[in-house]
C-alpha cells in the first residue's frame, strides 16, 4: 500500500526514468568513434575504389582476365601496406603531440588536481592508438579490395566482367557509405551519395584516361 501511495505521489517518476533511458543513446558522444571509424571507412572506400579503378584501367587496354586479377591483387597488397603505414605514422604523430602537451600541462601545474583524482589515467585512455588505427585501415582496405577481385575472378567474357565489377562496386559503395553514416550518426542519403558518386568518378576517369593513352600506342 505504501508503494502504491508512493507511486501516486510521484506520477512523473516512471516517465522521467523512461525519458532518461530513451535519451541515453542521444547522450552518447559519437565523436569518440571518429578515430577508428575514419580509418576503417577511409580504408574500405580506398580499397574498393582504387583496386576497381586499377583493374578497369588495365582492362581498358588489355582484356585478359589474368592481367586484371594480378593487377587487383597487387593493388590489394600494396594498398593495404601503404594504408597501414600511413595511418600508423599519422596517428603516432598525433599521439606524440598530445603526450607532449600533457607533459607541458603537468610542468605548469595546470593538471595537478586532475592527476590527484586519477584524471591522468582517463587522459591516457583517451589518447589515439596508432596500432589500432593502422590495423583497422589495412583490414578495411583489404575487405574493400576483395569486392572487385571476387566480382571479376570467375567471369571470362570481358564485357560481362566489367559490368559485374561495376555492379558489385556500386553496391559496396552504397553499403560502405550507409555504414559509415549509421555508425557516426551522419545523414545516410548524403553520405551514401557522396561515396557512390566519388567512386564512379574515380573509376570512369581511370578507365577513360587509360583507354585514351592505350589508343595512342604509348
Amino acid at each position: 500500500m505504501a508503494s502504491s501511495n508512493q507511486t501516486l505521489q510521484n506520477p512523473d517518476h516512471s516517465k522521467t526514468t523512461l525519458d532518461l533511458e530513451q535519451n541515453d543513446d542521444d547522450l552518447f558522444d559519437y565523436s569518440k568513434r571518429s578515430q577508428w571509424l575514419r580509418a576503417a571507412v577511409l580504408g574500405a572506400n580506398d580499397g574498393l575504389v582504387s583496386t576497381a579503378s586499377l583493374m578497369m584501367g588495365v582492362g581498358a587496354v588489355k582484356q585478359d582476365i589474368k592481367a586484371m586479377i594480378l593487377t587487383g591483387f597487387a593493388g590489394l597488397v600494396a594498398g593495404a601496406c601503404s594504408m597501414a603505414i600511413g595511418e600508423f605514422v599519422s596517428v603516432y604523430s598525433q599521439l606524440d603531440i598530445e603526450v607532449a602537451q600533457m607533459k607541458r600541462d603537468k610542468k605548469r601545474g595546470a593538471a595537478g588536481d586532475v592527476v590527484a583524482d586519477g584524471g591522468d589515467d582517463d587522459d591516457k585512455e583517451g589518447l589515439p592508438n596508432p596500432v589500432q588505427a593502422a590495423a583497422a585501415s589495412a583490414l578495411a582496405f583489404s575487405v574493400g579490395a576483395m569486392v572487385p577481385l571476387l566480382a571479376a575472378s570467375f567471369i571470362r567474357e570481358y564485357r560481362v566482367r566489367i559490368a559485374a565489377m561495376v555492379a558489385a562496386v556500386t553496391a559496396a559503395l552504397v553499403v560502405f557509405g550507409w555504414l559509415g553514416a549509421v555508425l557516426g550518426r551522419a545523414p545516410v542519403v548524403r553520405s551514401s551519395a557522396r561515396v557512390l558518386v566519388g567512386g564512379w568518378f574515380a573509376m570512369a576517369i581511370t578507365f577513360g584516361l587509360t583507354k585514351l593513352i592505350g589508343s595512342r600506342g604509348l
